[in-house]
């Protein structure tokens, strides 16, 4: 038995030389590349602070980028008309965004958190169409300055904390990634408001054609407006508020195919920020 055993040990030995007597080697199994992590989304282009670090100011695109045009809707209502719209007055356009989706326009639409609270079916519908970017026009739709359009005023210590409250209320209706941009109700804004906005982190956006279809019933003559003074890099403001705007809609079957004859390119807010390079 000894001996049977020795003679295996030295076959085995010369075997192993021989490459013949032990198992195939294991092929080492190649290294498994760490999982990729997660890509965060990028944050959304903004303008560099303007002076002393105040809240930067957007009006319009690059005028030298090609024919590009962003056309914008106010989405209105200010903190104190729940009862109006308890009444069936109707603050919303749902017939202006099927539109646009029928065009295939991408658009920016700042809203009030009031809005949003009052329509949340539509601000998460909203929000969540890739060819709309929902950006902030303040929970109450107050002004951010005396004497503008005889809105109601928000004092300058809530000015922050209003804007803030917008986004809480986009949040809660699903939006679920509104832009860091402002537009101050009724358009006004002074130093102090600017300065109020520094900590939001947000950059203001004006425009430089205005359509006129607040409160006007004359769709053709708001097409006429806007295409007349629509350039290269124009942000065009407008509304989504049936009560206050009810010739939007009409007008903007107008502008569309007549803009893009004449070889204009629409787009959202954030691209012509983006192709402003962090200028003003």
């Amino acid at each position: 038995m000894i001996i049977r055993v020795r003679h295996v040990a030295a076959a085995c030995a010369l075997g192993a030389a021989l490459t013949a007597c032990t198992a195939a080697p294991e092929v080492p199994r190649a290294a498994r590349p760490a999982p990729s992590a997660p890509v965060a989304p990028s944050r959304p282009p903004t303008l560099a602070p303007g002076p002393a670090g105040l809240t930067p100011v957007f009006r319009n695109g690059p005028r030298t980028h090609g024919r590009t045009v962003a056309l914008t809707f106010d989405a209105d209502m200010t903190a104190d008309q729940g009862p109006r719209a308890a009444a069936g007055e109707h603050f919303d356009n749902p017939r202006l965004i099927t539109a646009l989706r029928a065009l295939k326009v991408p658009a920016t639409v700042f809203m009030t958190g009031r809005w949003a609270e009052e329509y949340p079916a539509q601000a998460r519908s909203i929000g969540r169409d890739p060819l709309f970017e929902v950006a902030n026009h303040s929970y109450s739709h107050y002004a951010f300055t005396g004497d503008c359009y005889g809105l109601p005023t928000v004092s300058r210590a809530r000015m922050r904390a209003d804007v803030e409250h917008a986004y809480a209320a986009f949040r809660k209706a699903g939006v679920p990634d509104a832009r860091p941009y402002f537009r101050f109700p009724g358009g006004c804004y002074d130093r102090e408001a600017l300065k109020a906005l520094t900590p939001a982190g947000v950059t203001a956006v004006q425009w430089d054609v205005v359509s006129g279809d607040a409160f006007a019933t004359d769709a053709d003559a708001v097409a006429r407006q806007v295409l007349d003074g629509v350039r290269p890099g124009s942000v065009v403001v407008m509304h989504c508020t049936r009560s206050a705007a009810p010739a939007t809609e009409r007008a903007v079957r107008t502008i569309v195919p007549e803009l893009r004859a004449r070889g204009y390119r629409f787009a959202k807010v954030s691209e012509l920020i983006g192709a402003a390079g962090g200028r003003r």
